[in-house]
Formats: structure tokens, C-alpha cells, sequence
């Protein structure tokens, strides 16, 4: 079933905050999702509620070919993570050089993650064009990018419009049709943001998905390690949020239906979820 990527040409714009909300508006939606950490930061966890001294995560295992539903992990209604796992820079290296000698490794894996009917998979990427990525975007219904109002998201989007974010010639030419874009901690009392994100708007069209508004409740919600529509239902972020994953959903093919007893006893079944 689908996968969408969560992605970003530069680090601190919110990347992560999105994966882990999308994740939760589309489980509360219906989906089942599977949300995968592959940024080295670790952070998508820390969204969930899991402690910051829990090192564990599923790309130490990678060369070890694991089944990854054995390493997931249960975090909310609907939703199973893969934490990345604390890595050092050693290790991180080590990976990427794994990963280009033997792309299986995550290919693989992956393949059978997306082979399972009614399953979502969204992808916390690390930022910027990555090996990582460009393994994913093949695979990907959606890219979905995050995009700050300011001048260097502007100064990104020949990049995004050309598709060589996503890879070069025909590659990025090829893959450029599934990116969409998001804009994220729109300033409305900022002249600059506000010119910013319709400048994008123009330019994107109905490649850009929504806006989020700039929300001290989403850094509350992380600080208290909880999703926004959990700890802020009320926040104009939540709403923004919200409103993103129904055109996300709407664009992603329509579950599998089976009886609710049913799916839940596969999934648990598959999973060692205990019910």
C-alpha cells in the first residue's frame, strides 16, 4: 500500500513535527500506518511519548536483515514506528556505505511493508537530497516537502519545480509529478511570510497542499513529548494539520476494506500485538 514521504531541503523546518501529526490525523482517519524514522536525528520517537534515554531503533539491525514488524513498536491508536535509533557519525557513515553496496537492504524490507493490504507507510527522511531518498521516492505515491515562509524556500524552488530534488535528468524529471509541498510556521502578522507563501501558492499551485500556521503549541505538544491534536486540539496548527492530511488522504488510493474483527486479528497476528 502507500507510501509517503516526509521530506525537506534543509534541516529545521518542522520535517518531523509533520511526519508524526500526518501520521496521527491520517490513523485517526481510518489508516493504518506504519511511520519509519530514517533522519539519524532520532527525533520522530520523542513525538510519541517514547523516553529520550530509549536508544533503540531499527537501522542498527539493517544489516542484519530483521523483520521489521518484529521491531515496531505500538505508539498510538492505528500507528506502529520504527525509531531510527541513536546512531554516532561513525555509524551513520557506515550505514550510508551499507546501504550503496547493497540497496536490498532496505529495498527489501520495505517492499514487504508496502505489500500489506490497508497499510500506510510514512517516512521521516533526513533533510536534504540523500542516498536514503532517493532510494524511497521510487516507491513513494507522495514526497511530500516542507518549506519554511521565508527567502530561502523561495530560492529553493527551482529545485523543487524542476524535480532535481529528487534526482537528476530524467530521474527527477520522472518523480517530479508526486511532490507536493507544505509550508510550515506561517507568521500571518509577518509581511515577508505573508508575501512568501503566496508567492508559493502562485508558483506550486495545486502542488501545495496547505499551510501551518507559526503555533507555540506544537514546540508545547513536543516539549510534553505528545501529538498536537492530543495535547492542543484546539490550536490553529491542529486545524492546519487536519486540514493537510484530508488532501493527503484524498490522494492516496482508498484502503482495503475487510471486517473490523478481521484486520484487527491479521494485524495482530502479523505484528505479536496483543489484543
Amino acid at each position: 500500500m502507500p507510501l509517503v514521504c516526509i521530506s525537506s531541503p534543509k534541516g529545521g523546518v518542522g520535517k518531523t513535527t509533520i511526519a508524526a501529526n500526518l501520521a496521527h490525523a491520517l490513523a485517526r482517519a481510518g489508516r493504518q500506518v506504519l511511520a519509519i524514522d530514517f533522519d539519524p536525528q532520532n527525533a520522530l520517537r520523542l513525538h510519541f511519548g517514547i523516553p529520550l534515554d530509549d536508544h533503540a531503533g531499527f537501522t542498527a539491525e539493517l544489516p542484519r536483515r530483521p523483520d521489521w514488524r518484529a521491531l515496531a513498536r505500538e505508539v498510538a491508536p492505528g500507528i506502529r514506528l520504527l525509531p531510527h535509533g541513536t546512531v554516532d557519525l561513525r555509524e551513520a557513515l557506515a550505514l550510508t556505505t551499507a546501504l550503496e553496496r547493497d540497496p536490498a537492504l532496505l529495498d527489501t524490507p520495505l517492499a514487504s511493508m508496502l505489500a500489506e493490504p490497508g497499510l500506510l507507510v510514512i517516512a521521516d527522511t533526513p533533510p536534504g537530497p540523500t542516498r536514503t531518498l532517493a532510494a524511497l521516492v521510487p516507491h513513494a505515491a507522495l514526497v511530500l516537502v516542507a518549506l519554511l515562509a521565508d527567502g530561502g524556500s523561495i530560492a529553493q524552488l527551482p529545485q523543487l519545480q524542476s524535480g532535481r530534488f529528487l534526482g537528476r535528468g530524467t530521474l527527477g524529471s520522472l518523480f517530479a509529478a508526486r511532490l507536493r509541498v507544505v509550508v510550515n510556521e506561517v507568521d500571518a502578522g509577518s509581511r515577508l511570510a505573508s508575501e512568501v507563501a503566496g508567492s508559493l501558492a502562485q508558483t506550486l499551485g495545486p502542488r501545495l497542499v496547505g499551510a501551518i500556521a507559526r503555533d507555540p503549541a506544537v514546540a508545547e505538544a513536543l516539549a510534553c513529548q505528545q501529538l498536537l491534536a492530543d495535547h492542543a486540539p484546539a490550536s490553529r496548527a491542529a486545524a492546519d494539520l487536519a486540514d493537510i492530511a484530508c488532501v493527503v488522504d484524498r490522494a492516496l488510493p482508498v484502503p482495503a476494506l475487510a471486517p473490523a474483527s478481521t484486520a484487527t486479528t491479521l494485524w495482530s497476528a502479523k505484528w505479536g500485538v496483543s489484543t
